[in-house]
């Protein structure tokens, strides 16, 4: 089929039967079953966020710096809720990816300059989540040479063999599991001392705190970009169009989007207060995903380490999923293949190959030997909080094109809070380049 064929059939895709079907049966007031029949995406890519790299990055900013970095994510909930947003009302309103987008408006030379950001930033994350599995496989001392290409096989069957809800009802129930560290949070700061406890860390929430220390600057980027990930903007808005969701539904999609980024951040609250609640406190600084677990067990027994190994597995097979789908949507959105999850191996062959050469790189990279994992997982971060800046601005040109977005472009405060987070990643990028060079000044 030609290519310009196949951008055809994608740009007008059919509504849903589920969705229509509902529509036909529930009266308007019925918004419940409407709302659960979009849900999904917004919830899972928010999730998705809180993969391997990101429990790394948390856990450690936890142990480092105790409550120092809560003010961070406290501000950068509502970026991402923004940035999240922007992505879902541009797949609903033009359905289309945002690869596709690029290339369409900006031409084949910046389509394939913002495809490489992507996969850096993918490609090194995807390796993270494999790593993330890996460590927790060591926590109960199995050998990675099982947990991983294990793992990696089954989120490879479930994706390309189960049907579209059932796949993403599993990544719902996924996204379940991280709740076990609200669990362990609530129990380590139940043993603080009363001056230690909740009042304390909701002050230090939102009081900022700052350092030029080029470590502390470089672990604030890695916060900024495990939570603000560059390929959940791209699985986000392809996700949307491949399940048909369009802009009459969208007020829908945008509670799905703002539940999953609450939720989503509040789970990443809990793993620095776990941790800061118990490492900082005993000075610990941890190297490996077996060690925070282990020091976790101290103060909070044997469930501590079973809490955190659950929730870091949980985290990883979501991603080392998500991961590849959204290099997989970017691409072949870029150049006119076939995509999505609804249609079959033979129908999409570009598409489910290369998401599985991707879940394989990232899975062989892993089992190398003597592959450091934690360095892995948080340098993953910090290209992600780097390279960040470079979609924003493309989705920033984007969204405020009346042409592509007619009356759904930008207000003005979504501009402004959306190009702030742009210049303060660009700066504090700056600093951390020029502190590395002259770390004395």
């Amino acid at each position: 089929m030609p290519q310009s064929s196949r951008l055809q059939k994608r740009q007008t895709p059919a509504l849903p039967s589920r969705l229509a079907r509902l529509h036909r049966r529930f009266p308007r007031k019925s918004k419940l079953a409407l709302y659960l029949a979009v849900m999904g995406p917004g919830l899972i890519a928010a999730l998705a966020g809180n993969d391997a790299g990101g429990i790394f990055t948390y856990s450690q900013s936890g142990a480092d710096y105790g409550y120092r970095l809560l003010w961070v994510l406290f501000v950068i909930t509502f970026i991402l809720a923004l940035v999240q947003e922007m992505a879902a009302r541009m797949g609903a309103v033009t359905q289309k990816g945002l690869g596709e987008l690029i290339r369409e408006h900006y031409g084949v030379g910046w389509a394939l300059f913002a495809l490489g950001v992507m996969f850096m930033a993918n490609t090194a994350t995807v390796v993270a989540e494999f790593a993330g599995i890996a460590a927790a496989g060591e926590i109960f001392s199995l050998s990675k040479y099982l947990t991983v290409p294990l793992s990696a096989l089954i989120m490879w069957l479930l994706v390309t063999r189960g049907p579209f809800r059932l796949v993403e009802r599993i990544f719902l129930g996924i996204c379940l599991v991280q709740l076990t560290y609200v669990l362990a949070a609530f129990r380590a700061v139940d043993q603080l001392p009363a001056h230690l406890g909740w009042a304390h860390i909701m002050r230090a929430t939102v009081t900022p705190q700052f350092s030029t220390n080029p470590k502390f600057i470089l672990d604030t980027i890695a916060v900024i970009g495990t939570t603000v990930t560059p390929y959940m903007q791209f699985f986000l808005q392809s996700n949307i169009v491949d399940k048909g969701i369009r802009i009459e539904e969208y007020r829908y999609q945008k509670a799905d989007v703002y539940l999953g980024v609450i939720v989503g951040n509040t789970i990443t609250f809990f793993i620095i207060v776990c941790t800061a609640a118990t490492l900082h406190l005993q000075g610990l600084h941890i190297e490996s995903a077996k060690e925070a677990a282990l020091a976790l067990s101290g103060p909070l027994g044997h469930i501590g380490t079973t809490l955190f190994a659950s929730g870091l597995v949980a985290a990883s097979l979501l991603a080392a999923a998500v991961l590849p789908l959204s290099t997989a949507y970017t691409y072949c959105e870029a150049f006119g293949w076939e995509i999505g999850l609804k249609r079959s191996v033979k129908e999409a062959p570009m598409f489910y190959g290369l998401f599985t050469a991707t879940m394989i790189f990232g899975a062989a990279v892993v089992l190398l030997p003597r592959v450091p994992l934690v360095t892995v997982a948080l340098l993953s971060q910090d290209v992600n909080g780097i390279l960040l800046p470079v979609v924003l601005v493309f989705m920033l040109k984007l969204i405020n094109e009346p042409r592509i977005m007619g009356q759904y472009v930008n207000k003005r405060s979504q501009n402004f809070f959306a190009w702030s987070t742009v210049v303060i990643l660009t700066v504090l990028t700056l600093i951390l380049v020029i502190k590395s060079f002259l770390p004395n000044q």
